[in-house]
C-alpha cells in the first residue's frame, strides 16, 4: 500500500557544524510503519548528529547532506555561510542544526540513499520497503507495491533513468517514466516495476511470478551495491556472487576461475575502472584491453575487508577498511594509482571502531559514517603514511 505524508515548511536557524556526534545504541527490532497516512509530520532538530549505526551519506544539488542511520534520516545544511554575532560584549556561535526528516514519518532503520536526476530523494529501509520524497511530500512503497523485499539496501539510478532497488534476495527495476502522476503524486510504484530479479544460489534469475522474498530472511543474500559501468552494463554485488548484467543474462565476475564473493562496494572511477571492494581485499578492474566480459585487467590493492569506496574531486581512492588495528580510513593517492605499491594514507578516525560509508562534500570534507557521523579535513595532517602494501 502506497502512504503519503507532507512535510511542513520549515524556517530553521541552521548553526555551525562543529563535530559531528557518535554514540551507541542497541539494534532493535524492525517495527511496523505507525503513522497514517493524514499525520501531520513534526520534524526533530538537534545540535548533534545522530548517535547510532551511519551507513550512507549523500550530498544532494542543493548541497543539503543527507545520512542515513538506524534512527532515522538526517538532513544537514552545509550550503549555507557559518556566521558569528554578538550579544553584549559576549561573542554567540550559531550552530548548524541536523533535522531528523524521518522521525515522524516511519521507525524504520535507514540503509541506504540516492537523489535521482530529477532531484527526487529516495530512501532504503530495513524491513519498510522505500520511502520516496520529492521535496514536499514523502511515499512509502514496499512488496505490496511490487518490491522483491523490504530490506533495501542498495539504489542505483541507470543512464536510461531506471532506478534499481537492491534487496535482500533480489533486485526491482522500477521506470519513473511510467509511472502515471495525478496531483503530483506517485500513485503507483507496481505499475512501474518493470521487472524482477531473484538471486538462487550462484545466480540471478528474471521472476514472473510474483515472488516476494519474507522479510529478515537468514543468511541474508542482499544485493550489496550497484554500479553502470561505460558500455552500459550493470556490475551487482551481492554477499554471493557479484555479477554483470547485460539486459538479457547474469554473468558472474571471476579472476582466474575464481568469483568475487561478499563484495560490498562498487565504484566507477573518472576514468572507466571498475573498483571493487569486500571479502577478497580492494580491486580494481581496467576494461580498457577487454574484447570480452571480464577480459580486461584486474589488479589487488590490498587484502584487507573493505566496507566503502568512493573517488574524490582529485581522483584519490578512498576506503574504509578492517585489518589488525580495527578499521580506518584509506586515501590511495591520484598520482601513485598506476604503480604496483601506489602510495596510500592511513588514518585511524575512530579507534579501531567500524566504519561505513564514504562521501566527499563540496568543499572537500570527507564524511564517514560510524556510531554517528565522522567529518575529516583531509588538509589537516594525518597520522601516518605507509607506502609498503
Amino acid at each position: 500500500m502506497i502512504k503519503f505524508f507532507s512535510l511542513p515548511i520549515l524556517f530553521l536557524m541552521l548553526v555551525l557544524f562543529a563535530s559531528c556526534g557518535s554514540g551507541e545504541t542497541k539494534d532493535a527490532k524492525e517495527s511496523p510503519d505507525p503513522v497514517d497516512q493524514k499525520s501531520e509530520i513534526k520534524v526533530q532538530t538537534t545540535s548533534h548528529g545522530p548517535k547510532t549505526i551511519t551507513r550512507n551519506i549523500l550530498q544532494d544539488k542543493n548541497g543539503d547532506i543527507w545520512i542515513a542511520t538506524f534512527e532515522g534520516v538526517f538532513k544537514y545544511d552545509a550550503s549555507l555561510p557559518s556566521s558569528e554575532g554578538s550579544e553584549g560584549n559576549e561573542p554567540v556561535r550559531q550552530e548548524k542544526l541536523f533535522t531528523n526528516m524521518t522521525s515522524e514519518v516511519s521507525s524504520a532503520r535507514f540503509f541506504s540513499i540516492l537523489e535521482d536526476s530529477k532531484g527526487n530523494i529516495w530512501l532504503g529501509s530495513i524491513g519498510s520497503g522505500v520511502y520516496f520524497y520529492d521535496g514536499v511530500n514523502f511515499q512509502n512503497f514496499t512488496t505490496e507495491d511490487g518490491l522483491v523485499n523490504n530490506e533495501v539496501t542498495s539504489i542505483y539510478e541507470d543512464k536510461s533513468g531506471n532506478i534499481w532497488f537492491g534487496v535482500n534476495g533480489g533486485l526491482s527495476r522500477y521506470e519513473p517514466s511510467e509511472v502515471s502522476m495525478k496531483s503530483e503524486k506517485v500513485q503507483a510504484i507496481g505499475e512501474s516495476i518493470l521487472q524482477n530479479f531473484i538471486i538462487e544460489d550462484d545466480s540471478i534469475r528474471e521472476d514472473h511470478s510474483g515472488k516476494i522474498i519474507p522479510d529478515f530472511s537468514r543468511p541474508p543474500i542482499e544485493v550489496t551495491s550497484i554500479v553502470e559501468d561505460k558500455t552500459g552494463k550493470l556490475w551487482i554485488a551481492t554477499r554471493g556472487n557479484t555479477f554483470i548484467y547485460e539486459g538479457e543474462k547474469f554473468t558472474a565476475v571471476t579472476y582466474q576461475g575464481k568469483p568475487f564473493k561478499n563484495v560490498r562496494s562498487l565504484l566507477k572511477d573518472s576514468k572507466g575502472n571498475i573498483w571493487l571492494g569486500g571479502n577478497d581485499g580492494l580491486w580494481r578492474y581496467d576494461p580498457s584491453v577487454a574484447s570480452i566480459i571480464g577480459g580486461g585487467t584486474f589488479t589487488n590493492f590490498s587484502q584487507n575487508f573493505m566496507g566503502s569506496i568512493i573517488e574524490d574531486s582529485k581522483g584519490n581512492i578512498w576506503t574504509t577498511s578492517e585489518g589488525p588495528q580495527g578499521w580506518i580510513l584509506s586515501r590511495y593517492d591520484a598520482l601513485s594509482l598506476s604503480q604496483n605499491k601506489p602510495a596510500v594514507t592511513e588514518i585511524n578516525p575512530n579507534e579501531g571502531k567500524m566504519l561505513f560509508g564514504i562521501m566527499e562534500d563540496n568543499d572537500g570534507s570527507i564524511w564517514v559514517g560510524s556510531l554517528g557521523v565522522l567529518c575529516f579535513d583531509p588538509k589537516v595532517p594525518v597520522e601516518k603514511e605507509n607506502t609498503s602494501l
